[in-house]
């Protein structure tokens, strides 16, 4: 077990990801959860983040936020986009007829739906008019600065 945390340890950190205007929308532990209103989507989003330091297995900022910290250690940070999901990207919006597009996802597009493309990109419908359907592909935070209450659990 080291004392701070170097790229390639193992670490287990505690979380809670906000907005800039303070309002959460992703925490590890229930009483932010219940107190924020967030409904998380499985239970990996109710537990703390376990991941290997400087391997891409979380975004850029929180892998290098962590670096030098002790377990035990609570931080905040600031997230800029890049160092997040990105800038939203207009041209990651496409646009399908009805048609084309049950014919490729099997179903008939309603606003909210989340679809994966063959080459992987996952995306969500943001509008169904006139015959045409809408899906957004950028990730549902990008272009946004996060804020994250960090605390080091385990660094092995």
């Amino acid at each position: 077990m080291t004392d701070r945390v170097s790229p390639g340890d193992h670490v287990t950190v505690a979380y809670v990801g906000r907005f800039e205007d303070g309002s959460a929308f992703a925490a590890s532990n229930p009483e932010t959860i219940a107190e924020s209103g967030l409904v998380p989507n499985d239970e990996a989003e109710r537990t703390p983040l376990t991941f290997t330091v400087g391997v891409e297995e979380v975004i850029d900022g929180l892998d290098s936020a962590v670096v030098g910290m002790t377990a035990g250690e609570e931080a905040t940070v600031t997230v800029p986009p890049e160092d997040a999901y990105g800038e939203y990207d207009p041209g990651r919006v496409q646009e399908y007829d009805v048609e084309t597009f049950e014919a490729m996802v099997g179903q008939s597009p309603e606003v909210g739906l989340h679809v994966e493309a063959q080459n992987d990109l996952h995306g969500d419908v943001t509008a169904v008019a006139d015959g045409v359907a809408r899906v957004d592909f950028n990730h549902e935070l990008a272009g946004r600065t996060l804020v994250f209450d960090l605390h080091v659990l385990t660094i092995e």
